[in-house]
């Protein structure tokens, strides 16, 4: 008699091993992980990653997607509950540098990922997805200066960013408070907002 597959418990173990192979891909770097490294991350054989995954691509895409899901989910929820667009922008920029940590390991795996994204469908698949959604929000805050030429400011908010993370990850010390002036200040030039326009 086969196992009975609990879906819940299921869902609850990929996410657990995505998140350690998002933890090993960070320590390692995309191309040269293995699964043995994510396996050791995750406290579990090879064979079950196998058995959740079907192979190494197969998890490394599904960490992906959990990885740009979560980034931009937590970027809409923060820009849905801030009730004007001083609050929107104060919102977006810290949701782009989250904490030292967080926003180093963030962007060094994006970078990786990029890269590794112009070699696999698969992951363009996912780069894809995940330039539409943050597209939609980067949209969201271009508005607050009018629907007109909303599209191009959006754009130019996400170079902004862009720009900011790479020198973020190439940063040995960053300085958290003035990666997020410098993204405010940009974004508010885009804008065409004065501080404490409301």
């Amino acid at each position: 008699m086969a196992r009975r597959v609990d879906p819940i418990q299921d869902r609850q173990r990929r996410t657990a091993l995505a998140k350690a192979a998002y933890q090993a891909i960070y320590e390692r770097g995309y191309h040269a992980v293995t699964l043995a490294d994510i396996a050791a991350e995750a406290g579990v054989s090879r064979g079950t990653l196998m058995y959740h995954f079907g192979s190494k691509a197969g998890l490394l895409t599904a960490a992906m997607q959990r990885f740009t899901r979560t980034m931009t989910a937590a970027t809409r929820r923060a820009l849905r509950q801030a009730a004007t667009p001083e609050a929107k922008l104060g919102a977006y920029v810290e949701n782009q540098f989250y904490g030292v940590e967080n926003t180093r390991r963030f962007y060094t795996v994006w970078l990786d990922f990029q890269s590794a994204a112009s070699h696999d469908t698969a992951l363009r698949n996912v780069q894809h997805e995940f330039l539409r959604q943050t597209h939609a929000l980067d949209l969201e805050l271009a508005r607050l200066s009018g629907a007109a030429g909303a599209d191009t400011r959006a754009r130019q908010l996400r170079a902004l960013v862009e720009g900011l993370s790479l020198r973020f990850v190439a940063d040995s010390e960053p300085d958290l408070d003035a990666y997020r002036r410098e993204c405010e200040s940009g974004a508010r030039a885009l804008l065409g907002l004065r501080t404490g326009e409301t």
